[in-house]
């Protein structure tokens, strides 16, 4: 529109603002302007809702789950008390070096894409398209594994209830907290976390003071712990058989990665949630496996049996009711029903933010970018959701064997996830250095790097390669459903690679930019 000198006092309107055209008629003597600044709205973004508390609750409700409440007795009974103690310590100075690796790269960059964004930049966008797809594929399957969990745990009440129902009922459930908003996902974690934290306190406490012999009984000291062969028991096999189920143990203390791309202030609450990692592992996992091994003896019957399937027999329970409390069976019940949907209700938040982010940045369909008004990415969550009751479905054909399958082939995606960390931070440092930059200008600085992430690099790989048994008859359909996300992921990577021509990214070219709030 071309103003004539007598228009020109409408100039200061705001006329060619916001890259607007606009036909307008002028009042003969207008005493001021007839037209409102007008803006284009903004565009819709994920909620910046996690305050402090509910980031140190997602962190911490994270690595608590049926891996510390039922998979600890397995362990004990396989390995010895020793035994469960020296490959928990493993994995858990592992996963404390990783989240010390994630936390610089959360810090620095909050970003709800976290893997598939940090691997992208700083290694290569075939590689950081495969992570993205692998993750997303990992939790939404995990979905599924925990419908079939819940289902199981509820018919400790209502044995004769159909099971579909109740899958339907949680799927809903996880599905209506995540639909609601990013805070509502943050709120249920924080009181999820709360029940699982403080029945381990509980159980702790419980545990000392039999082991002292203050709430009746014998002192048993460390009769338990020293029986038979000694604290290690089984050998080398069954303590590398304990480290494979650590690892799945501890998976999902990753998630605060995602979660730090919707945080008030992620340079204040990451490195708040990843300082106190090394802290939770030890007294929540290494101390109650302890409490354990010098309560219970590793040649217990029904330490072999725990299981989701076998709720009573959670090593929790056994200390619970030889502390006389009869209820305990019941009470564990319930607060393993809440660790269970509170993992599904993580891996669909989790799975859902980062294939949004990937719709974000070209890697997935562009429909799946679309956020409501409480910055909900809906698409991404109904196409989360319907894999992982179709994966959970599967379920009900050919004996469980595609589930099976699916599961199986899941579990690996998490020690991928893994060292998709550890090589995106030893390349981000690499890189910062690289391009000039003070390391003193980090919001948060991973201590023991290089060695830090090299190390849990390393354990990664061997928990990989051990995940198969070779020991003994060799199952080769079980090898291959263990192994078979490993070439999928390769095939993604290098078909990407391929396909959009990329490659490595060099030290001095990665992409450094942030959005630092």
């Amino acid at each position: 529109m071309r103003l004539t000198d007598k228009d020109r006092r409408y100039k200061t309107c705001g006329l060619f603002s916001a890259g607007y055209t606009l036909h307008i008629s002028f009042l003969n003597q207008p005493k001021e302007c007839s037209i409102l600044n007008r803006k284009k709205a903004p565009a819709a973004s994920l909620k910046q809702s996690f305050k402090a508390r509910h980031m140190t609750m997602i962190a911490l409700g994270g690595s608590i789950g049926t891996g510390l409440f039922l998979a600890s007795g397995t362990a004990i009974a396989s390995a010895g008390a020793g035994g469960a103690l020296i490959a928990y310590a493993a994995v858990g100075l592992m996963v404390y070096f990783l989240m010390t690796s994630l936390g610089e790269l959360a810090t620095y960059l909050p970003d709800s894409g976290s893997f598939s964004t940090y691997a992208s930049r700083f290694i290569s966008p075939a590689f950081g398209f495969a992570v993205g797809w692998n993750f997303w594929y990992n939790w939404a399957v995990t979905i599924a594994a925990e419908l079939a969990a819940a289902t199981v745990i509820i018919k400790f009440w209502f044995p004769d209830s159909p099971s579909f129902l109740w899958s339907l009922l949680f799927l809903a459930i996880m599905f209506g907290l995540n639909f609601l908003s990013a805070k509502g996902y943050g709120e249920s974690e924080y009181w999820f976390a709360i029940i699982k934290v403080a029945t381990v306190i509980i159980f702790l406490v419980i545990g000392v003071m039999m082991i002292f012999g203050i709430l009746g009984g014998e002192a048993v000291g460390f009769s338990n712990f020293n029986l038979g062969d000694g604290p290690v028991h089984g050998g080398f096999f069954a303590l590398v058989g304990v480290f494979m189920a650590a690892g799945f143990s501890f998976q999902g203390t990753e998630l605060i990665g995602v979660a730090a791309g919707e945080s008030e202030n992620p340079r204040e609450h990451v490195p708040k949630a990843i300082r106190q990692v090394f802290w939770r592992i030890l007294i929540f996992y290494i101390f109650a496996i302890f409490v354990i091994g010098m309560l219970i003896p590793y040649t217990h019957p029904s330490l072999l049996q725990s299981g989701v399937d076998n709720i009573g027999v959670s090593p929790f329970t056994l200390v619970f009711e030889k502390a006389g409390l009869a209820f305990a069976a019941s009470v564990m019940n319930a607060v393993i029903l809440s660790s269970v949907l509170s993992a599904g209700n993580s891996g669909m938040y989790a799975s859902t933010r980062v294939l949004y982010a990937m719709a974000k940045q070209g890697m997935a369909p562009k429909w799946l970018s679309g956020l409501n008004s409480r910055g909900v990415p809906v698409a991404a969550l109904i196409v989360t959701s319907a894999v992982g009751m179709l994966a959970f479905l599967a379920s009900f054909f050919g004996d469980g064997m595609v589930y099976v399958w699916l599961l199986n082939a899941s579990g690996m995606c998490g020690f991928i996830n893994w060292l998709a960390i550890a090589v995106s931070h030893y390349r981000f440092r690499k890189a910062y250095v690289a391009q000039g930059k003070d390391l003193k200008d980090l919001p948060f600085r991973a201590r023991w790097f290089p060695f830090g992430p090299l190390f849990a690099f390393l354990l990664c790989l061997v928990a990989i390669i051990g995940q198969g048994n070779f020991s003994g008859e060799i199952d080769w359909l079980t090898i291959i459903a263990t192994y078979i996300s490993i070439p999928l992921f390769l095939s993604i990577w290098f078909g990407y690679r391929l396909v959009k021509k990329s490659r490595i990214v060099p030290l001095n070219e990665c992409d450094l930019s942030t959005n630092s709030k």
